[in-house]
């Protein structure tokens, strides 16, 4: 039973709550009468070889302010006739050398792709960053533990150019309201 004397009460609050829903309800289920975007040729801007340049903040979420460099190549392939891709990466820095893998797929019920990373430090693939491209700028999510705490991590591909683009990773410890970017790769492509 409603509690029309809070209602009363509350009149102001109450009227905002009742607008919102009665929005709700005019504009139907979300993505009816709009069209969605075929994304399965997002990633084709990448295929190739590029010249990568890395930045890795050496100790995520502690405060840390040092970064080390990374130097090295990155070669994406097409599989699956484009509905996949797959990225080698192979850097090396101060601080060692780093030998990637991210098998990159296309979901077309959901028109997102599942961006999925292992090095052969680990020899697994951890959690994927799931999302999508707009208006040239594509972000990707998930939720991961890193050192015993869930947080959010934030992949960003953007400046894509034919002949360059830009990745970032970032972590967020507060839900979101605060990112810390913890890995730029800025890519060129090598002529062939």
């Amino acid at each position: 039973m409603v509690r029309t004397d809070r209602l009363i009460e509350n009149r102001p609050a109450t009227l905002r709550w009742l607008a919102c829903v009665a929005l709700v309800l005019a504009l139907g289920p979300a993505r009816a009468d709009t069209p969605v975007r075929d994304g399965s040729h997002d990633f084709d801007f990448e295929i190739g070889n590029w010249k990568t340049h890395i930045r890795r903040l050496q100790h995520p979420l502690t405060g840390s302010t040092t970064w080390v460099d990374y130097d090295g190549t990155s070669t994406v392939r097409k599989i699956w006739g484009g509905k996949a891709n797959l990225v080698e990466l192979d850097v090396d820095g101060p601080a060692g050398h780093i030998q990637g893998l991210s098998l990159r797929l296309y979901n077309p019920q959901s028109h997102q792709w599942s961006l999925n990373y292992a090095n052969s430090a680990a020899g697994a693939f951890g959690v994927p960053t799931v999302g999508e491209f707009r208006n040239g700028r594509g972000e990707f999510f998930d939720q991961e533990q890193i050192n015993g705490r869930m947080i959010l991590v934030r992949n960003v591909w953007s400046d894509i150019t034919p002949t360059s683009c830009r990745f970032e990773q970032a972590f967020s410890d507060d839900g979101g309201k605060t990112w810390e970017v913890n890995w730029i790769a800025t890519d060129t492509r090598v002529k062939t």
